[in-house]
């Protein structure tokens, strides 16, 4: 596979208009785009997604099946939160309860984390946790933006340092989409998740 067929498809986990996060995700994809992929921002406020009910079918749930299906078709995908309360945002975990192993898989994953205030490492932490469950590939550079409202002026990065770690988020994204994981993971082998649901 060429870097031209590699396609990279980001998850925003915040529903703010003026979202830092969306614009931090909007930089990484540029980047990627930048490196030859094509590139998707998965932008939560427009997917009817209701707090998940394992008795529900995901072909139910509004739009879990169509999300499911975009994230499913991508090669490597970011993922990108606000800091709530030391983990990432409740729509990113609803997204990802509608998801499972077809959706993650030895599938490449790179991650994103926003705080108002320190570094949002536990929220990147979790959001790590999440996808070893689903047995994907992180890839080891990841993307954490403290301070946030002091990062951006005019939506674009303060500090050339942090647009720099961003960009190389999305670079590595293309670069390590074809990657082949092994072994499993050993919360993959514990995780029954919410595949079919």
């Amino acid at each position: 596979m060429s870097d031209d067929d590699v396609r990279v498809t980001a998850l925003c986990g915040s529903l703010r208009d003026g979202s830092h996060t969306r614009t931090a995700l909007e930089r990484a994809l540029a980047a990627a785009e930048g490196a030859g992929a094509s590139t998707e921002l998965l932008d939560l406020r427009e997917y009817e997604l209701p707090v998940f009910d394992a008795d529900r079918d995901r072909e139910d749930a509004g739009d879990a099946a169509t999300l499911a299906a975009r994230v499913r078709d991508a090669d490597t995908v970011l993922l990108g939160s606000p800091m709530y309360h030391g983990s990432y945002s409740s729509p990113l975990k609803t997204a990802l309860d509608y998801c499972g192993f077809d959706e993650f898989e030895d599938t490449t994953v790179g991650l994103l984390a926003v705080s108002g205030g320190a570094f949002p490492v536990t929220a990147l932490e979790h959001m790590r946790s999440v996808c070893r469950a689903l047995n994907a590939w992180v890839i080891p550079h990841e993307a954490a933006i403290p301070n946030a409202y002091d990062a951006f002026d005019g939506g674009e990065f303060v500090d050339p340092k942090l647009a720099t770690r961003v960009e190389t988020l999305g670079r590595r994204a293309v670069q390590y989409a074809t990657i082949e994981p092994d072994p499993d993971s050993f919360e993959s082998d514990q995780n029954v998740g919410a595949e079919g649901k």
